[in-house]
């Protein structure tokens, strides 16, 4: 029984802590509509998408309205669309017209986002899935609300190289399509290592083949909350540290189960999880990078800032679990760079660097996420800051990925400007060092050793 103390505590955290809910994702299987004419392919996922999706916006604002909880996204991911067009397209531009398509249905039911312009590559690509990486830039470039994400590599499969030299190439082009839009493009496409099925955020959601034919969702947010709890119990042991972070993502847990269990009543649409992710945004207080400061580090980047950020992604998923009967996606600590003024704030003051980035990415939820680099980055380079987030996903048996930004036209120091969630990226140095000969190998990585438990 929820007593009084805790709605009071709720209320606090919403009002002055920045607790929210950061999405509602309607996942929807579009393998019914795979059909071997464009056009009526095209208007199959349209129909479906407007149909099931109809209610998703409603919903969600009546269960702000009734509950005071600030609900900030409702977006939709589709089934992969490599798997849904290989029998209609014939050429990366077919792929972007149903890339169109989704960009359609989600303008109608009024979401922000809409995930699955996606392919799963990580032993070997199908010709449909080359034909839509390869129509990435295209789609990603004439579209407002569709996120990009193709998993290249697994614990059980290894690193398929072919893939990562390419989606180097893809990068760039992306990025020289949209930079206009300060590369935008390039903000709406992730490559994974070991992707889940269940991941509600973007840009790198997708509804998995092993999934209901629709499922709901809801992904937590509250970095501001946990940093509250922790200025309480400053200077305390790690015993105390810990328990305080456990009992705080317990109670911003419990919220996204409210939401998840009421969206999915009113929806008639089974719950799926909650992704208990610590995601931050722009606004100030509502920082993973302050809540490491708050653990005791001068600034994000620091000695000692790895071992901080594996401390609170573990105890954030111990509390978490007991909140929830059925927590996935990525759940953890999301470092985004463009997307937490305290990590905008150690970059530009020369504590956080790409390489303690790339180790911290060891323990945190994803890997190298929302980080601008120079324009005139080698595609290589970018395939081979590829090949080593994926390798430490691999090895690790977790979830890493990358989110890359070469900042066409603009060098180390200048800044690239999201707005909204997706904040701003002072553009940071990569190793000038060459990498080409590695990635032009060709081929696949072989798996770690203990990935062989058959």
């Amino acid at each position: 029984m929820i007593n009084i103390f805790e709605v009071n505590e709720t209320n606090e955290m919403i009002e002055q802590e920045n607790l929210d809910v950061r999405t509602i994702t309607l996942g929807i299987n579009l393998m019914d509509c795979i059909d071997s004419n464009l056009d009526k392919l095209n208007k199959k996922i349209y129909d479906k998408i407007t149909t099931v999706a109809r209610n998703l916006l409603q919903t969600g604002k009546e269960i702000e309205a009734e509950f005071g909880i600030p609900i900030v996204n409702k977006r939709i991911s589709v089934t992969p669309i490599a798997l849904i067009g290989g029998a209609a397209c014939r050429r990366p531009e077919d792929f972007a017209s149903i890339a169109d398509t989704l960009d359609r249905a989600a303008h109608k039911v009024g979401v922000n986002f809409i995930g699955g312009y996606s392919a799963l590559v990580s032993k070997g690509m199908t010709k449909a899935d080359e034909l839509l990486i390869r129509s990435i830039p295209i789609a990603l470039a004439r579209t407002e609300r569709v996120c990009s994400s193709v998993n290249v590599g697994s614990s059980k499969t290894g690193i398929n190289m072919d893939a990562v030299k390419l989606l180097g190439e893809i990068v760039k082009i992306t990025a020289a399509n949209t930079k206009d839009n300060d590369c935008m493009g390039c903000a709406k496409l992730v490559v994974f290592c070991n992707a889940p099925d269940d991941n509600p955020f973007m840009a790198g959601a997708f509804h998995g083949v092993t999934e209901a034919d629709a499922i709901i969702n809801v992904g937590v947010s509250g970095p501001g909350v946990v940093k509250h709890a922790l200025s309480k119990v400053r200077g305390a042991d790690f015993e105390v540290l810990c328990e305080t972070i456990k009992k705080t993502a317990f109670k911003v847990t419990r919220v996204g189960q409210l939401v998840a269990q009421e969206a999915s009543r009113r929806m008639d649409i089974p719950f799926g999880i909650i992704d208990l992710s610590l995601a931050p945004t722009p606004a100030v207080g509502d920082s993973v990078a302050e809540i490491l400061e708050e653990i005791g580090l001068e600034k994000a980047g620091a000695p000692g800032t790895t071992a901080a950020l594996a401390l609170l992604n573990d105890q954030v998923k111990k509390g978490g679990v007991m909140a929830s009967s059925y927590v996935g996606g990525l759940s953890g600590a999301f470092i985004p760079v463009s997307e937490d003024q305290g990590m905008i704030d150690a970059v530009n003051e020369g504590c956080l660097t790409l390489e303690k980035l790339e180790a911290m990415t060891c323990v945190c939820s994803v890997g190298l996420d929302m980080i601008a680099i120079p324009g005139d980055t080698s595609a290589s380079t970018i395939s081979g800051i590829i090949a080593d987030e994926m390798a430490i996903g691999m090895v690790n048996q977790k979830t890493t990925a990358v989110r890359l930004i070469p900042a066409i036209g603009k060098k180390i120091g200048d800044t690239l400007e999201f707005g909204g969630l997706l904040g701003s990226a002072p553009i940071m140095p990569v190793n000038r060092f060459s990498c080409e000969a590695f990635v032009n190998r060709g081929g696949r990585i072989p798996a770690p050793i203990h990935s062989f438990k058959n």
